[in-house]
């Protein structure tokens, strides 16, 4: 026999060329032929207790989800606005890129509209009256106040988006969610009206337009237009050269420093680590995935309780709660495993990312269970069971075999083999070694019932 869960100093160690194997229903009885033994200070009751069934797994902590951030386009760094372990909400500013070539290349093309646009109005004046001059202002001025608008309804729409992830997470009330919503309506609405009014005001240029030559107002007119979208494209580079965090967090890496030169390739990614191609990782809370063995997956489901222990805190037991179980198996050292993933309800606080932890899986609850010392479980020709005082209960011992159900702490439920009157050893008689307990000569069987 050999111990089969924990460590005593019962150890019991039988060789199998001694023994035969036996059924369920049957025992086995080693006689002590030298000695007897005190069967109350070797031995302890079966206890009947209620227990919760607990299914133990290991398990890591890891950020809710988390990004690497890269500008769109590649550049040197200006300003790195953040520090390693910042908070920061979504649509903040985390870092600048440089914007010296940019802003030359803005000033080219605002050159370029200029020239075309006066262009475009010295070949009207020639040919219209001096109204044809105040009606192309019109436009010009409702399309700069359209442009202010759309400006405008970008920067209302993002101060929408921080505020709705703010509301969630309760740091602003419903009002002044609401204040930000009427914001982008408003927007939307003056946007509108001066929609309506550019179709007036370039209906009524267009009336006055009919002097000159249609085709040569058509292409000073595209010439505009095509500057126009020069200028626009070179402002959106311009707009994109500042690093927005995507979503609230806690700045948990820092890549690049000011003055480094970064490239696009990991924008966004999810990798752990990344090069000098992202500027800074954000991460958003905390999880636990625990790996369960196929075996056990049957028991977890989604919402069951979880309990949580760190080395850091040994003294302390995290609570958690399923919140979601793969769908797909992968492998870990030839054993089928899923990953279950743990939404924590405390120790968000103290808990990292990448710590190890023990996860224990609440179960159902058994009344009436019961349970022996897990030292007390041995097993003998390949057999599982525990040791019983034999009919004498001073000089045998019996070997019953038994069917085990979950182990709770030190204790072992079991399922089938004995009653609540029985007791198990614990220990080895004294004076008695592994080797000099002996079964008697004709191995007498003797049943349970």
């Amino acid at each position: 026999m050999k111990l089969f869960y924990g460590r005593h100093p019962l150890f019991w160690v039988l060789g199998c060329s001694a023994i035969a194997t036996i059924g369920i229903g049957s025992a086995i009885v080693i006689r002590l032929r030298d000695s007897s033994y005190d069967a109350e200070s070797l031995t302890v009751p079966v206890e009947s207790t209620a227990i919760t069934v607990r299914i133990n797994a290991s398990g890591e902590v890891e950020p809710f989800r988390t990004v690497n951030l890269s500008p769109k386009t590649s550049g040197i760094v200006a300003e790195l606005l953040v520090e390693q372990g910042d908070s920061v909400v979504a649509g903040q500013v985390i870092a600048r890129m440089d914007i010296d070539d940019l802003t030359a290349q803005l000033r080219q093309n605002q050159a370029n509209l200029a020239e075309s646009e006066a262009q475009l109005k010295d070949l009207l004046q020639g040919t219209t009256a001096p109204e044809l001059a105040q009606a192309t202002a019109n436009v010009e001025a409702v399309e700069a106040q359209l442009i202010e608008a759309q400006a405008r309804l970008r920067l209302v729409e993002g101060d929408l988006e921080r505020d709705r992830d703010l509301y969630s997470q309760g740091a602003i009330s419903a009002r002044e969610l609401d204040n930000s919503q009427n914001a982008v309506d408003s927007a939307l609405a003056n946007i509108s009206q001066l929609d309506a009014r550019i179709v007036e005001a370039q209906q009524r240029l267009s009336d006055l337009e009919d002097n000159p030559d249609p085709e040569d107002v058509a292409q000073a007119r595209a010439r505009v237009e095509r500057s126009q979208g020069q200028v626009a494209a070179v402002q959106t580079r311009i707009d994109n050269t500042s690093v927005r965090a995507p979503f609230s967090g806690v700045v948990t890496q820092k890549f690049a420093t000011e003055g480094a030169f970064v490239t696009p390739t990991t924008s966004a990614s999810e990798a752990a680590s990344a090069t000098s191609s992202a500027i800074v990782a954000i991460a958003d809370g905390l999880e636990v995935v625990a790996e369960v063995p196929e075996a056990d997956l049957g028991q977890i489901q989604v919402g069951q309780a979880t309990e949580i222990i760190s080395s850091a805190y040994p003294d302390k037991i995290f609570a958690g709660e399923v919140r979601l179980i793969a769908p797909e198996a992968i492998e870990r050292q030839n054993v089928t495993i899923f990953q279950v993933r743990i939404r924590l309800k405390s120790g968000v606080e103290q808990l990292r990312s990448n710590m190890n932890v023990d996860v224990a899986f609440l179960g159902n609850r058994v009344s009436d269970a019961l349970v022996v010392p897990a030292v007390a479980v041995v097993t003998q020709g390949g057999e599982t069971g525990v040791l019983v005082p034999g009919e004498n209960s001073s000089t045998t011992i019996r070997f019953r075999p038994v069917v085990l159900g979950p182990q709770v702490g030190d204790q072992i439920q079991v399922l089938d083999g004995v009653t609540s009157s029985d007791r198990v050893f614990v220990d080895l008689p004294p004076g008695q070694t592994l080797n000099n307990l002996r079964f008697n000569r004709d191995r007498e069987r003797i049943l349970q019932r």
